[in-house]
């Protein structure tokens, strides 16, 4: 969940008090790790996904401070735009049940959401990018009523001067227009995957996590239409990087140095690196002066939000006040189905835990260079994209797929889950990579069909995603 802060004006004194405060923070959490301080060994998930609120027309539909108010749930909570909301589920010990009991949690808040917003003649869709967006959908005057969002917008203006943000996306067709506002960055709705991990093994997860962006993200894409224009498989990717385009302290010059971004390189040795690289290479943008005591890290936390690397570190705490280390998957879309997004879940967690406990560690067989460019061929091509492997051989990524199917049902065995779940979301996962259909492909295909009628096309789309059915069994 996104934390808010108190105050929308700060002065020259309220950043250097900040950055103090974070420097202190980042070599205190140093010598936490260093002294044993992460004793959770656990294995947990968790997720965040973000939703649109949509009118009968199935358009934007920007109430989100009535209807939350009206759902009264403490895990559902507001996004960046009026038209979004964000569903959060309660952290699972991977083990027999795990996958069985977040989708029965999901799917018992999507259904006492889906009534307040019927009752409110709305109705809620879960997409990465829904084809009836315009750009007047998504304004200042539809920036959801929290300080973070105002402050978080002027700072990012501010660090770029005033210049303007650049849209510029090439697919299969071609999209440019300029921003002066980071409010674009609200169609990009995501499926947020959490996993928690024993601190000593962090750097592998995270690698791991790195090098699974590729072939997880072929999979599930479901972003490929925007403003009536078809662009990449999964344009959620590009135009969240270009609408919060901003750079560390040498401005936009380094291109790895990015808010929003792969990162810049593996994982040496533990998490702690990336935090001690928000310290080194990010200018604060959220300056608020936190109450917490300092062995909790707030100021810490707080900076590490508004960077917005595709996999993410985050430091949490468990009820008792016991600190770990977890991971954040940022690389997925929302949707198309409650089952297409839990069985991502499952390759996910499978094929992370498959790839961290080789003998060989997989970052020594795929340069991060690679791995960073698989992702992108993901992102642009979906299941028609090429990869290259551990085996330093390029793949078509179905093909691939085949192989790390099974592997990621291993790690799922390891990791301890009941065999009826883990068939259950392989086989939705190899039936969708046999069929070749994913969110993307049934969206560029139904929009032909429709003759490029959005509404026509997003009524079709929720209500194939109402039945439930997995996308690889909707008729185009």
């Amino acid at each position: 969940m996104g934390q808010e802060i108190a105050r929308t004006v700060f002065s020259a004194a309220d950043f250097a008090r900040f950055g103090r405060r974070l420097r202190e923070e980042t070599g205190r959490l140093r010598a936490y790790a260093e002294a044993g301080g992460f004793r959770d060994a656990r294995f947990v998930a968790g997720f965040e996904l973000e939703g649109w609120l949509l009118d009968h027309a199935g358009a934007p539909y920007p109430i989100n401070e009535p209807y939350l108010a009206a759902l009264a749930d403490p895990m559902v909570v507001p996004e960046l735009a009026r038209c979004n909301i964000e569903i959060n589920g309660t952290p699972q010990v991977l083990r027999p049940g795990a996958l069985a009991a977040m989708e029965a949690e999901l799917a018992a808040t999507w259904q006492r959401a889906q009534a307040v917003a019927h009752d409110m003649e709305a109705q809620l869709g879960i997409i990465g990018i829904p084809p009836t967006l315009r750009e007047g959908d998504l304004t200042l005057a539809t920036m959801s009523a929290l300080n973070r969002y105002v402050v978080l917008n002027e700072q990012v203006i501010r660090q770029r001067a005033g210049q303007p943000l650049r849209i510029h996306i090439e697919g299969e067709e071609a999209l440019d227009l300029g921003r002066a506002d980071v409010m674009l960055e609200a169609a990009t709705t995501s499926f947020q995957l959490h996993l928690q991990v024993p601190e000593g093994l962090s750097a592998r997860y995270y690698n791991a996590s790195l090098i699974t962006c590729g072939p997880l993200l072929a999979l599930a894409t479901n972003s490929p239409l925007l403003f009536g224009r078809r662009l990449w498989h999964e344009t959620r990717i590009p135009l969240f990087e270009q609408s919060v385009e901003l750079g560390g302290y040498g401005g936009l010059a380094d291109p790895q140095a990015r808010r929003v971004s792969f990162g810049r390189g593996y994982v040496r040795g533990s998490l702690i690196e990336l935090f001690e690289e928000n310290l080194a290479i990010f200018p604060v943008l959220l300056p608020m002066p936190q109450t917490e005591p300092p062995e909790r890290f707030p100021h810490l936390r707080l900076h590490n939000g508004s960077i917005w690397r595709w996999v993410r570190p985050l430091i949490g705490f468990d009820a008792s006040g016991e600190a770990h280390v977890r991971i954040e998957q940022r690389v997925l879309p929302s949707g198309p189905t409650l089952i297409d997004m839990m069985a991502n879940a499952a390759f996910y967690y499978g094929l992370v835990h498959s790839l961290a406990q080789r003998p060989e560690p997989p970052e020594c067989q795929l340069d991060f260079a690679t791995a960073r460019d698989n992702f992108y061929q993901a992102a642009r091509h979906g299941l028609n994209a090429e990869l290259v492997w551990l085996d330093g051989a390029s793949h078509p990524v179905r093909r691939l797929l085949g192989e790390l199917l099974p592997r990621a049902a291993e790690g799922l065995v390891a990791l301890g889950l009941g065999d009826r779940e883990i068939e259950r979301a392989i086989g939705v996962l190899e039936a969708r990579r046999a069929s070749g259909q994913t969110g993307s492909v049934w969206l560029v295909q139904h929009w032909a069909r429709c003759c490029h009628d959005s509404a026509r096309l997003m009524a079709d789309y929720l209500e194939n995603q109402r039945s439930g059915t997995p996308v690889h069994e909707w008729a185009a």
